[in-house]
Parts: C-alpha cells; structure tokens; sequence
C-alpha cells in the first residue's frame, strides 16, 4: 500500500468469486487468481483474520500457514458489509453500494446499519423501504453459478435467512442455515456432494467478535485462531476429492487504545454543519448541511490533525479508494466528507454508539492490518 492507494487491478477480494466461477467453468467468468480447473469449489470466509495478523501467529495456524497463499486488499472500506458483499458480486464497493458498516440514506431520513438493515438508533426494519434487491439488483456470484447448472449452496448463520443483507449479496443457490462453527463444517461437507458441480459458501465469524472484544493479537484471540484452524483442516478433510478449497477473510484489524479515541458526541465542532454522521470510527462519511462541507472539512482536519486523511467525496472518488467505477447511489452514501484513519485512531460516538466506541479492535481503514486479506488455496483429497 501507498498513501491512499489501493491496487485493485492487481486482485482483491471481489475476485473470489468470479474466479471460482470461471474455475468451475461458468461462461463469461475470469480467474483472476488462476484457480481452476475444479468441479467442485468451496470458499471458507474467516471474518477478521487479517493477513499481518495470520503471519505473526502462524505458529497457532499451522495448518492454515501450510497452505498455498497470498494476501489481496479486500477493498475499501475494509469492513464486513462492503466484503460480503465484494465477495458475492463480484463488484467493488463504488459499483455495489454497499459503502460501509452503516450509511445516511436521504430517503428515509436515517443512519442505516447495513448489517442488521436497520435504522441507527430507532431500530426501524427497513426491509420494505430500502429493498435489498433494489438497493443491489446486479446478478450475484451465487445466481450466477446457479444459473449455469453448479449447485450452490449458502452455508451461513440461520437466523441470516432472508436478512437485508443475504437478500442483497448472498441470494442465490440453495440455504444451508448453520448453528454453530462445528455445524457450519458439517453442512458444507455435505453440500459440496450434491450434484456434479458445486459450489459452496462457507462463513464463521467468531474471531472476528473476540478481535472486536479482546483485542487483536491477544491470548484470546490466538486461541480463537486455533480453533478456526482446526474447522479449516476438518473442513479440508471432509470435502470430496480434487475440491478446490479457497480460505479468504473479509477484513483485518487493529487495535484503537482509548486514548486514540475521538468522541463525536463530546466534540461540537465535530457536529457543527453536519447533518449525520455514518460509516465507523475508522472510515468516517459526514453528511454535511447543504453549503458546509468546505468548513466541516476544515474543521474535522484541524481537530483529528496528520493521523488522519480528511478530504472531499471528490478526493475520496478520485482517489480510487471505492473502486473505478462509482455509481450515483453508492456516491450519495458515501458523504459530502471522508475522514479515514492512518494511525491507532478512531472517531467515537460513545453516547450513541457505546457498545461500538468501547470495542478495542477496530477496523474499516486503509492500514495494511485492516485491509490485506489471505487468499489460501488447496486441492482437498477427500
């Protein structure tokens, strides 16, 4: 990485898929990574395991630091929203739109959790206002590959069945709902046998909550990394012969002291000219009154001083930070104002976020730690 840069031409996270696509031989589809060929394919998504952090404690991991490697920039944001959703379209965030952790949408007049894909604060469902397949209509990787007669199969949470965000960016294939780690294992198991052809998504996201709550590069999170070690090798292991396993993650993350924190809710002139405020506390996008963004700017540049970049929706496009391509939707959500942490350093809204401002671990910015992401790939021998 350099500065602001993020190499998207050279591979990320939004090429998974498109490239088990064209490994399992899906017309129109690129191998970016040079997978294929495979008949069958299963890709285990780790939330939070970076790849900084898989390499300093390889030694938790030996059997994910034996396998075939590289890291990729999962995109910016460096979040689980903008991932996921990479990951199961194939586009990067500026195309899909799904900016960030939560987002200000003019129509309803509200903060939107992407996640829970519901209103900050009120809590309002907002599945029959902000349609998911509206919001992202293009084809996702799952429809695709179902389309072309691979039987695919969704294995994530249960209680992610027909979520805001699983009818965005994971529609598509066969729901195969998940109790638990172990549960998530076995059911990918047994949908990698169905049919001639398949394709198998498989998620766990339990080092991703003890990063958030512990802490990155604790005990306990090498401990939670062992125990994703061994799903993997099991995992590994139980899949039918020559499948092609690829191993990603959705982000990485880095540790916020709370001294490096910044509350919004303290701050005045952080709220001064500012209609909302979204995005998390390390890929701030401040919606501003109509007129103000020049002085927000200034402002929010004099307050949060050299560990962070503070610039324009413009800057922030013309960066390339979103991707080439920036859609209309995706530009209104990203706000009249970026501010994206360089440092330790995140901007809090600890009364109206306390659970999220309290969280050591962090992640959503451009930092090595939270943007590189592993690629791990191997042929099962069943």
């Amino acid at each position: 990485m350099t500065g602001l840069t993020i190499p998207y031409a050279d591979g990320t996270l939004a090429d998974v898929g498109t490239s088990l696509l064209a490994a399992l031989d899906v017309p129109g589809e690129v191998d970016r990574f040079g997978l294929g060929p495979a008949a069958r394919a299963c890709v285990f998504l780790v939330d939070g395991l970076g790849w900084l952090q898989l390499q300093r404690h390889a030694d938790a991991a030996p059997f994910l630091a034996s396998l075939r490697g590289r890291p990729m920039p999962a995109g910016f944001p460096a979040t689980t929203v903008a991932s996921l959703s990479s990951l199961g379209t194939g586009l990067s965030s500026g195309e899909h739109g799904l900016t960030g952790y939560t987002s200000y949408l003019e129509d309803v007049d509200a903060v939107m959790n992407w996640l829970a894909w519901r209103s900050v604060g009120a809590g309002d469902d907002l599945r029959d206002r902000v349609v998911p397949e509206v919001i992202q209509p293009r084809q996702t990787v799952w429809e695709r590959a179902a389309a072309a007669g691979v039987a695919t199969t969704i294995c994530t949470f249960d209680n992610f069945a027909g979520s805001g965000l699983t009818r965005a960016v994971l529609r598509g294939g066969r729901w195969g709902g998940t109790l638990a780690e172990g549960d998530a294992v076995a059911r990918a198991v047994e949908a990698s046998q169905v049919g001639f052809r398949s394709l198998v998504y498989v998620y766990v996201s339990a080092l991703d909550l003890v990063g958030h709550m512990r802490g990155p590069d604790t005990a306990a999170w090498r401990e939670q990394l062992a125990v994703v070690d061994r799903l993997a090798e099991r995992l590994s292991s139980g899949l039918p012969a020559d499948t092609l396993l690829a191993i990603t993650a959705d982000h990485g993350m880095v540790h916020v002291p709370e001294e490096a924190k910044v509350d919004a809710d303290a701050l005045p002139r952080l709220r001064d000219g500012v209609v909302a405020l979204a995005g998390e506390p390390r890929a701030r996008y401040v919606h501003c009154v109509a007129g103000a963004a020049d002085d927000v700017a200034q402002s929010w540049r004099e307050l949060l001083g050299d560990e962070w970049w503070v610039g324009s929706r413009d800057d922030a496009i013309g960066l390339g930070l979103f991707g080439p391509t920036v859609s209309a939707g995706a530009a209104r959500r990203i706000g009249d104002v970026v501010a994206v942490s360089l440092g330790a350093a995140g901007v809090v809204e600890r009364r109206r976020l306390p659970r999220l401002a309290s969280m050591p671990g962090q992640h959503g910015s451009v930092t090595d730690e939270e943007l590189l992401v592993p690629l791990l790939v191997s042929r099962c021998d069943g």
